[in-house]
């Protein structure tokens, strides 16, 4: 199985890639996560409801473009299930052990968040808390969190 993430944006602050680089290498005594990052769209900050929309959907065109139709997609949204951290490890370790050969794919959407066509793709729905966090965070967030997932799959030290 692999795993990878589609994010909307590229990362700038050398902090957050600094962080996701650290996560990644850790990650290489388990499993390869392959980052794939579409463009977001270039928009002024005051939108209308419509336009914020219009953004969305063009984001979510690019999403989906990197979507294979086997693949087990989840979607980090605010409305998604929330779980734990020992639950989402037995959530990975699922997948790992039913979704053979098909890839676990995250989606993060951009700073208006998901199109509703890339929800609507989505085979899970996960919120990692109600709370509005930055995207770029968010992928650090997650990446440590598949990261602690694999060492309690795998009975390491780590998870406290």
């Amino acid at each position: 199985m692999d795993i990878k993430i589609i994010a909307v944006g590229k990362i700038k602050e050398k902090f957050y890639k600094e962080a996701i680089e650290e996560y990644l290498k850790r990650m290489q005594a388990y499993s390869k996560i392959e980052i794939i990052e579409v463009n977001d769209e270039q928009a002024p900050e005051s939108l209308s409801d419509k336009e914020i929309e219009q953004v969305k959907e063009k984001e979510g065109e690019r999403i989906l473009g990197k979507i294979e139709d086997s693949d087990y997609v989840v979607s980090l949204e605010i409305l998604g299930k929330q779980i734990d951290s020992v639950g989402f490890a037995k959530f990975i370790e699922n997948e790992m052990r039913e979704g053979f050969g098909r890839n676990l794919v995250f989606v993060i959407g951009g700073s208006n968040g998901l199109a509703k066509e890339v929800s609507n793709r989505s085979n899970y729905k996960l919120s990692f808390s109600k709370m509005t966090f930055p995207h770029q965070l968010m992928r650090v967030v997650l990446i440590e969190q598949i990261y602690r997932g694999f060492r309690i799959i795998n009975g390491h030290p780590y998870h406290k």
